[in-house]
């Protein structure tokens, strides 16, 4: 295996789930969300594990997300949360995928192509995201048109929340908005003796902060791999590598790219195969601490496409072929990386490319 590798601990996973379903209470149901190779961690060895641990549905971006499932031999109700091609119908149909629509161009384009069995459809409706969805006023005659079609099934109602992981007033506020503007809408179709079906909001932070976003279904995601501020959690990838090369330098001598670090004592430099082509943001060069033996060391000069540096000390008790946590559970998460760069856990996840090999402990 790749000295470099990203562990997968899926029992953190499951106590997670467990943290949600604490949340949330038994009576609503879980759409895991899986896009973007389940948040970099995996998507067919996650989604097994969140079906085994109850989850209803699973949501994916993209079509080839759905048909790479579908070929692992995943049966599960799988919701395609993107707007797909017109060229893409078929395959959605074929895959038995469970598109969000929001408008009627759409709709039709669905019920034109499916066949004799009917097609289940989700509305989505748009509260304040400004991203895909109808506007709420047009939300019923969309949905009487699903409800009247033969080809199509009106299976359910969604909106998304823009900042319903912030617990700012004005935050709070507009993520209220949102959920009132929601159930005015789903309102209107019922009253019209339309069945909306699931009718799902909240994501991770809704879950956790606003009670009255849960509706019959949720849809969590970077929660279940371990970051929340409102839910207790536990990070599920760790990003390790090993020191391959170690060297001495003495003062004066500059590392990597660009010269911008410079040794200001004898000390010794250890050498990780990990750089940004990995998915480590060079941003962190010179801002990050890599941990070795339970402690930590600084990471020095640019990082590199495929390596980069940290500095050992001089002491000597780093050697050749130790391993080094890059992040993890017990140190350094993608929290605390994301914050110095300015960016999300999200992003730091997704990054981890392909190239890395997971390695699932369970």
């Amino acid at each position: 295996m790749r000295a470099t590798r990203a562990l997968i601990h899926l029992n953190n996973f499951r106590e997670n789930m467990e943290a949600v379903w604490q949340q949330i209470g038994s009576k609503t149901g879980i759409c895991i969300a899986l896009k973007a190779d389940a948040y970099g961690h995996g998507a067919i060895p996650i989604a097994r594990t969140a079906l085994e641990a109850g989850a209803e549905y699973l949501a994916v971006a993209t079509v080839d997300e759905g048909a790479e499932l579908r070929k692992a031999r995943i049966h599960a109700r799988i919701m395609l949360l993107s707007q797909a091609l017109p060229s893409e119908i078929k395959k959605i149909i074929e895959l038995e995928l469970i598109p969000m629509v929001s408008d009627r161009e759409n709709i039709e384009d669905y019920a034109k192509n499916t066949g004799y069995k009917p097609m289940e459809l989700h509305l989505k409706v748009d509260t304040g995201m400004g991203r895909m969805g109808c506007r709420p006023e047009n939300a019923l005659e969309l949905a009487k048109i699903i409800d009247k079609s033969n080809n199509l099934r009106f299976g359910g109602m969604a909106t998304h929340f823009s900042a319903a992981d912030s617990n700012e007033a004005d935050d709070i506020a507009y993520t209220k908005k949102q959920i009132t503007l929601f159930e005015e809408t789903v309102n209107s179709v019922i009253e019209a003796g339309i069945n909306p079906g699931q009718l799902h909001a909240a994501n991770s932070g809704a879950i956790g902060l606003h009670k009255n976003s849960l509706f019959n279904l949720v849809r969590p995601g970077i929660v279940l791999y371990g970051y929340s501020s409102f839910i207790p959690c536990k990070p599920v990838m760790e990003l390790r590598s090993t020191v391959t090369f170690i060297k001495k330098v003495h003062p004066g001598e500059e590392i990597s790219y660009g010269r911008r670090w410079k040794a200001q004592e004898e000390t010794y430099i250890g050498t990780l195969p990990i750089g940004y082509a990995d998915g480590l943001p060079r941003l962190l060069s010179n801002r990050h601490s890599i941990h070795i033996r339970g402690r930590a060391y600084p990471l020095v000069g640019q990082i590199c496409m495929d390596q980069c540096m940290v500095d050992l000390g001089n002491s000597g008790e780093v050697q050749r072929w130790d391993e080094a946590v890059i992040f993890g559970p017990e140190f350094e998460t993608a929290q605390t990386m994301a914050e110095k760069i300015g960016t999300i856990p999200y992003e730091i996840l997704c990054n981890i490319n392909k190239r890395v090999p997971r390695v699932y402990i369970d």
